[in-house]
């Protein structure tokens, strides 16, 4: 049976401070949709793809698997940016607040890394528990498959592809990172954040 990934619809976020309906419109019924269609597309294809021909020059089944991932990617990423944006104010939890104090010497330096990492990206900054050590990290990827580390947990997404604010901003970057955060649903992080401080507990 073709393994199949649902569109979640209900992500969409409205509302935001900053960051109009119609840039969310675009950037969710283009990007993300799309990025799931073409998933579910290449896990059609792969059911019947020629293994035997396998080659990591070229081959239709290599191409196959490069691309799953980047789509993979690319639809959960893509979830997680939306579900971590909501038009409700929020702050951050305690619990949250003091790893992050923990990790990064204040609230506020953080702030400052992850909106130089949004800047100094192509695609995506994100704030991951780093199984391995069991910190709080900013990372950033160019492509939704590349620059990850692995064992980590994502916590908080934040999309930095020219179409996730080209609507509002146009080149001017700095404002949408400013508005990017004062929008983020600090309890979808929390919750994140909890889920993976239980799995490092498992995983030390």
């Amino acid at each position: 049976m073709t393994e199949k990934w649902e569109i979640k619809d209900k992500l969409k976020p409205s509302g935001l401070d900053g960051i109009s309906n119609q840039q969310i419109d675009y950037h969710f019924e283009t990007h993300y949709k799309g990025y799931v269609n073409k998933l579910n597309e290449i896990w059609e294809k792969l059911q019947s793809a020629d293994r035997s021909k396998a080659n990591q020059n070229y081959s239709e089944f290599r191409e196959l698997k490069l691309e799953e991932t980047f789509n993979y990617d690319g639809s959960l990423l893509h979830e997680l940016y939306f579900e971590n944006l909501k038009a409700q104010k929020s702050s951050v939890p305690e619990d949250l607040k003091k790893a992050i104090e923990r990790d990064f010497g204040s609230y506020e330096k953080w702030v400052e890394d992850f909106k130089a990492t949004g800047t100094a990206f192509r695609g995506w900054a994100l704030l991951v528990f780093d199984l391995n050590t069991g910190k709080l990290r900013n990372i950033g990827a160019d492509v939704h498959n590349t620059n990850g580390i692995w064992n980590a947990i994502v916590v908080l997404a934040l999309d930095v592809y020219e179409h996730a604010y080209y609507t509002d901003f146009g080149p001017k970057r700095a404002g949408y990172l400013d508005a990017f955060m004062k929008n983020v649903d600090w309890s979808s992080v929390s919750k994140r954040y909890s889920k993976a401080v239980k799995c490092y507990e498992v995983f030390k």
